[in-house]
């Protein structure tokens, strides 16, 4: 037989039946695809044991004689149930095999052999529930090979309900057996210098460990591997981007005319950043840059002074929104930065599906003769019949919000654009290096001055049911005083809004309710009975909404003809009303630490001092509570960054709408590794700078191929 290598279809290695199962459970495709599906950890056998003494929730290993099979139907589901007792001559042991009619082929009374699995107890009696078993037919050579297997970790797989992890094992140990030699996508200098196993070596004894000691080199080679591919496939993919020619576009007077009319001075951060970028924006090839900075610090302005950079040469600038309330926002404010003599000169343009069909092609119309030198817009902006006349600048705020098939189509529009994306949500270094390696990241720390901050509460209904009365009194005390306040729910309409298939009412376990408590239906409804809102003017603003009706609702509390506003996350991003001083968010647990930050910011964002309420019914000591008392703790969005990523891990983090596919970490942890992932770069980095193209490495360009595929590679390529 032939041996199998990792680029061997799966259904060429296992068969038919088992590939497709194997492909709707895990989507794996290949051999190396499989060989990817690494344990998530490992069960010691035990040493042989009688049965008179198996040790209850452990694993053990018997050597045992067959003495009855019976079969018969299951109850609860279609099928048959067959239960094999088993006997070391002293004590007596059941096996249970649920749905394996096939099994009756080879389990018969008076087969002998080893068993190994973890022991439960079924009607007073010892049980394993599908152990791995082998029977044999010399009884004394068979000891001599079950104390071997005795000594051997058993890997335990992800798994699912169709394929459970004995199942994977086997597969798994029948591909390892028949596999060939593996292409190894480190040097060998650089393997040699960092002890590392070859790759084959390595895929073995994660697979098939003869000794536990065995399993932390393996691991240790395979997370090198993840690391230096990743980081290889970023770096490549900047070098190719550098080789692109992008049209340079030097600042001009409209930059001097903006800069003398700002009625304040730039933070050293802002001019920092905003230097990078007008040397970028002069490069012959495009500028490929990420802005990160806290709520408020100025994003807005930099990325502002890159567009009329832009327009200086007659280059068009297109910002994409997330929503509608955010674009219509930008496109405002934008307008007042300019102010009167550079606002009609280069026309900013709001472009959104939601506006009058008259409204939106005029707006297209300025958009495709080149008249508005910015365009604004939430996915209309990605139409085919949205065209530029000459697309210099794509500014994408709020980078998680888009896919990176939409960025490219909006990209597309242009010849080689410039692209500048924003995000307010801190990105921890490690994220940066897995998520972002292919761009350059600058970040503004620094707020600017005459902000009065804000002050952070936890309501804590749990232990004191009777804060929640003090948070109206005090919202309303506020607004006594002349100012503005948020409301913000985790759903329109908590009646119709079930996070799970539970009826249950209570908490999960950790600490989230199964349903929502307050909608915005609910909180205006509770409000407007409220004896203190009895004057208030309270609305509500939601997604839902028409376009027309979101804007007038936004424009009007921006004028102060709103006291109250009851919101859902619409108001996340962009909202700025800097006469807004307090922010409530009800059940406050049901939101992330870095979208709990972003809501605050928006109050504090003038000389009034800004208070959030975040009002919460989960228990103390609880992941959920945690999450709103490390807000609570701290403003630096930074720090809570880092929070977040270790409290919600990489999996929410890495998603598919931020980075594409190449976000699927495997084995590295982006906290735990990045010392890894920093040494993996450089060790990267250092290759790619004596062979860019990798033709001296070959290897390595087959593993970036394997792991980065045809999908994963062009999303990494659009991003």
């Amino acid at each position: 037989m032939s041996s199998l290598s990792l680029d061997t279809p799966l259904v060429d290695a296992v068969g038919e039946k088992t590939a497709a199962t194997f492909f709707r459970a895990f989507g794996v495709a290949t051999v190396g695809d499989l060989l990817a599906h690494y344990p998530r950890r490992y069960a010691q056998p035990g040493q042989l044991t009688p049965i008179s003494s198996l040790p209850v929730g452990e694993m053990a290993t018997i050597v045992a004689e067959i003495t009855s099979v019976t079969e018969r139907p299951m109850r609860a589901r279609k099928g048959t149930l067959i239960e094999v007792v088993i006997s070391d001559g002293v004590g007596k042991a059941s096996l249970t095999f649920f749905g394996q009619r096939w099994r009756l082929d080879t389990l018969k009374p008076g087969r002998q052999g080893i068993f190994s699995g973890k022991v439960g107890v079924f009607k007073g009696q010892q049980q394993f529930a599908h152990p791995d078993y082998e029977l044999f037919d010399d009884e004394s050579e068979a000891r001599i090979t079950a104390v071997a297997r005795s000594r051997e970790p058993i890997p335990i797989y992800p798994a699912t309900s169709t394929v459970p992890s004995w199942h994977v094992r086997k597969v798994v140990a029948d591909v390892i057996g028949r596999l060939g030699p593996v292409p190894d996508p480190l040097p060998a200098e650089l393997r040699e210098r960092r002890g590392l196993l070859d790759a084959r070596a390595a895929l073995v004894q994660a697979h098939t460990p003869k000794r536990s000691h065995e399993v932390e080199p393996a691991f240790e080679t395979l997370r090198m591997h993840e690391a230096f591919v990743l980081q290889a496939a970023l770096l490549q993919h900047r070098v190719q981007v550098r080789q692109l020619a992008a049209t340079a576009r030097p600042a001009g007077d409209l930059l001097v005319q903006f800069d003398a009319a700002l009625p304040f001075e730039r933070t050293p951060d802002q001019v920092a950043v905003g230097d990078v970028i007008a040397a970028d924006l002069v490069n012959d090839w495009p500028m490929n840059r990420l802005i990160q900075g806290e709520v408020g610090s100025g994003k807005t302005l930099v990325a502002l002074r890159a567009m009329l950079q832009v327009a200086q040469s007659g280059g068009q600038s297109a910002l994409i929104a997330p929503t509608e309330v955010l674009a219509a926002q930008h496109v405002r404010s934008i307008a007042r930065m300019l102010g009167p003599k550079l606002a009609p000169e280069l026309m900013p343009t709001l472009l959104t599906g939601a506006q009058p069909a008259a409204e939106r092609r005029r707006a297209a119309l300025r958009a495709a003769s080149g008249q508005a030198r910015i365009v604004v817009g939430t996915h209309a902006l990605l139409s085919s019949t949205t065209t530029f006349a000459d697309l210099g600048l794509v500014v994408v705020d709020e980078q998680h919000r888009f896919g990176v098939e939409q960025r490219e189509a909006l990209r597309a529009k242009g010849t080689a654009p410039h692209v500048l994306v924003l995000t307010a949500t801190p990105i921890p270094r490690t994220v940066a290096m897995t998520v972002f390696g292919d761009l350059d990241v600058s970040t503004i720390r620094t707020l600017p001055g005459g902000r009065a901050g804000i002050s952070t509460f936890v309501a804590p209904l749990a232990e004191k049911p009777g804060w929640f009365g003090r948070v109206w009194e005090r919202v309303a005390e506020e607004v006594r005083l002349g100012r503005q306040a948020f409301v913000v729910c985790a759903a329109i309409d908590a009646e119709k809004a079930v996070v799970d298939d539970t009826d249950d009412p209570g908490m999960t376990e950790d600490g989230t309710r199964t349903r929502t408590r307050w909608g915005v239906v609910q909180a205006r409804a509770m409000l407007d009975e409220h004896p203190s809102f009895a004057s208030l003017r309270v609305a509500t603003l939601h997604g839902k909404m028409p376009s027309d009706d979101k804007d007038a609702v936004m424009q009007a509390f921006g004028r102060g003809e709103i006291d109250v506003l009851v919101a859902t996350t619409v108001v996340e991003v962009g909202v700025d009303v800097p006469n807004a001083s307090t922010m409530v968010i009800l059940e406050a647990e049901r939101f992330g630490v870095s979208q709990l930050h972003q809501l605050r910011g928006r109050v504090g964002r003038g000389s009034v001092p800004g208070l959030c309420l975040l009002v919460t019914e989960a228990d103390p000591m609880t992941p959920a509570r945690s999450r709103v008392e490390a807000v609570a703790a701290t403003s630096d969005g930074f720090s809570l960054a880092e929070v977040d990523l270790e409290m919600r891990g990489e999996g929410d983090v890495l998603g598919d709408s931020q980075s594409g596919d190449r976000s699927s970490l495997r084995l590295l942890r982006v906290i735990a590794d990045g010392d890894l992932i920093a040494a993996a770069r450089d060790e990267a980095a250092a290759v790619l700078r004596d062979d860019p193209m990798l033709v001296r490495h070959p290897d390595l360009a087959d593993a970036i191929a394997r792991r980065l595929g045809d999908h994963e590679r062009g999303a990494l390529h659009r991003n």
